[in-house]
């Protein structure tokens, strides 16, 4: 992990912020001071059980967060993009363990300047709460989707929100592994591997870049299966 010098990340404009905020240290300063951190790909951020003692804003990359299961699996609770804020706990340790999933780079800020920098700054407070707002929405949603749906039905709604979080109308950049999807909508491997060929062959969507960009061809048939 690189350490970079804090600065005041706080009055970043969330069109900016979801753009990963590549200019953040020309924005001016506000009241909530940060330190910009960075991850290479695999590289753990925070593990299961730590101390919850910063939280922290996706400035670039991706990251995953999850936990080992009592046998032995992996599930993964969600993805976080750039904009996103991850870590914040109600408790005192994290119950997740969150990983780069590729290079990524992170504003880090203390969990003890959550309440002042709420109270003092309104537009730090108003991007934190849109992004909890946000991730609870995202959790609600993902219960569903583990506990109702088909595999086909898992994976057009996983394609749809992958392309709505990016800002993508017609396509889902994925930059995490097949294992990382599996274990995010609760399959296998092989499951996940088979049902993207089967999306392919009836004209749902098509595999670009190796597989890493995938092409909404008929949207409105996912949206169909996603309902």
């Amino acid at each position: 992990m690189q350490t970079f010098s804090p600065i005041h990340g706080s009055r970043i404009p969330a069109a900016i912020a979801l753009r990963g905020a590549a200019n953040m240290a020309q924005h001016t300063p506000g009241t909530v001071n940060g330190t910009r951190r960075a991850f290479d790909r695999g590289e753990e951020i925070f593990s299961e059980g730590e101390p919850c003692s910063v939280f922290f804003k996706v400035v670039s990359g991706t990251v995953r967060t999850g936990k080992l299961l009592a046998d032995g699996r992996r599930q993964i609770d969600t993805f976080h993009f750039p904009g996103d804020v991850f870590g914040l706990e109600s408790g005192k340790n994290h119950r997740f363990t969150a990983e780069a999933v590729d290079n990524v780079v992170v504003v880090a800020y203390p969990r003890s300047s959550f309440g002042g920098g709420v109270r003092n700054d309104p537009v730090f407070g108003e991007q934190l709460m849109t992004s909890m707002l946000s991730s609870l929405d995202r959790a609600h949603d993902h219960m569903v989707l583990l506990g109702r749906k088909s595999a086909l039905e898992k994976m057009a709604t996983f394609l749809l929100e992958i392309a709505a979080r990016r800002a993508n109308a017609d396509r889902a950049e994925l930059p995490m592994q097949r294992t990382d999807i599996a274990d995010y909508l609760g399959l296998t491997i092989e499951t996940v591997s088979r049902t993207l060929t089967q999306m392919v062959r009836a004209g749902l969507i098509r595999l670009v870049d190796a597989g890493r960009t995938v092409i909404l061809a008929d949207k409105a048939r996912l949206q169909l299966l996603r309902a």
